[in-house]
């Protein structure tokens, strides 16, 4: 095994790193697994720099992901999930711990099918000992849900309602107030191509017939603004 584990932790509010930073400390103090070396990212843009270090120093084992951070500064990266799947793309072998306030079906189930976490846990749910129950176990090779995913799982409400980055990204921006013509200037696509992915995207939500303000609203209650 390591020397030690090269651990990222994502999360836009101090006090949980710490806390998260003491959980790990307390893990490792028991003699279960090496040292932690951690690393934390408050922001997509910070967290993107970690990533893209880690291809050319040391790779990531451990990525502690909030679903919940602020976007990069040229929307490109939208919110963890976009961190996540760049992760699993980046470095399959890493274990992703994913915790989220969010617990509308169809965006959790977005969040699973994109990131494909080791552990998924519901913000409300965490305590100390499930967040230590959850890293231990990816790192012993197992997979760890909180009472809710198991819940979601067991109905069978997982399926293949997924949005890919750049459809969350259009949502993003258009929540934000950026207009139809202006896209282009964030995404990397034609006018046309555009139009054609919200054309998509009230299929989805099923507005197909209505303006931007209802898509806006469905895809709210969906929980993917």
């Amino acid at each position: 095994m390591n020397k030690h584990i090269n651990t990222l932790i994502i999360e836009d509010e101090p006090l949980v790193i710490d806390s998260l930073k003491r959980i790990l400390e307390q893990i490792s103090d028991s003699g279960d697994t090496p040292d932690f070396k951690i690393r934390s990212a408050m922001n997509c843009d910070d967290a993107d720099k970690a990533i893209e270090k880690a291809i050319t120093k040391e790779s990531l084992d451990l990525v502690l992901l909030d679903i919940n951070i602020p976007a990069s500064k040229d929307r490109s990266l939208v919110s963890g999930e976009d961190l996540g799947a760049k992760i699993r793309e980046l470095f399959p072998l890493a274990k992703i711990i994913v915790f989220t306030s969010h617990n509308n079906n169809y965006r959790l189930n977005n969040i699973f099918m994109t990131v494909n976490p080791d552990a998924f846990l519901i913000k409300n749910e965490i305590c100390l000992s499930d967040l230590t129950k959850a890293v231990k176990m990816v790192l012993s090779e197992n997979i760890y849900y909180s009472n809710s995913i198991l819940h979601l799982a067991r109905l069978h409400i997982f399926s293949d309602f997924t949005l890919d980055r750049v459809n969350r990204q259009i949502l993003h921006l258009l929540s934000k107030g950026i207009k139809t013509k202006d896209l282009t200037d964030y995404i990397n696509l034609s006018k046309g191509g555009i139009e054609r992915r919200k054309r998509a995207l009230k299929e989805i939500f099923s507005v197909e017939h209505k303006d931007d303000g209802a898509l806006l609203m469905e895809a709210s209650k969906k929980g993917f603004i």
